[in-house]
């Protein structure tokens, strides 16, 4: 059954690849149900997957199949706080090394368009701290980062 607050997410026929790679790379995340379309549509035919119930790290979504027409933008983000420089990898280096790109300051694409901030604490600790000095020094260090360096943001908070 969909949540009542659910996030749709459009994907050129692939949202049950999309799905299935979230579910195997973040905890919390699973495939739920797979509707086929009932006739033929413009993205596809009947009995077509035409959308996915899953959820990414507790967070319902649903993956439609609506074809080309629509891309994503970093106007919409999935921001994974992580723990430790060993989670920032692995999740960067999931979605990176799987067809995903980089971008700046801890953001990277999926090989869909679908735009995630993989975000260690420390550095929303920096941010959010006290100590406005060492906030701009962290936040400086990182807007020279792709992938988030853990013991940079450190570093640049210490001074």
């Amino acid at each position: 059954m969909i949540s009542k607050n659910t996030i749709c997410l459009w994907y050129d026929n692939d949202a049950l690849d999309a799905a299935a790679f979230y579910a195997q790379t973040f905890p919390d995340s699973a495939v739920g149900a797979v509707h086929r379309a009932p006739g033929d549509y413009p993205a596809g035919q009947e009995g077509s997957v035409l959308t996915v119930e899953f959820t990414v790290m507790g967070i319902p979504c649903l993956g439609l199949n609506g074809g080309p027409g629509v891309k994503h933008t970093d106007a919409f983000s999935f921001q994974v706080s992580t723990e430790d420089q060993e989670e920032t990898d692995r999740l960067w280096n999931a979605i990176v090394g799987n067809g995903g790109e980089e971008n700046a300051c801890g953001w990277c694409r999926d090989r869909w368009g679908v735009s995630w901030q993989i975000t260690p604490r420390v550095l929303m600790e920096a941010f959010t701290g006290t100590d406005r000095a060492a906030a701009k020094r962290a936040f400086n260090a990182m807007m020279e980062m792709k992938k988030i360096d853990v013991a940079a943001i450190e570093a640049a908070r210490r001074g």
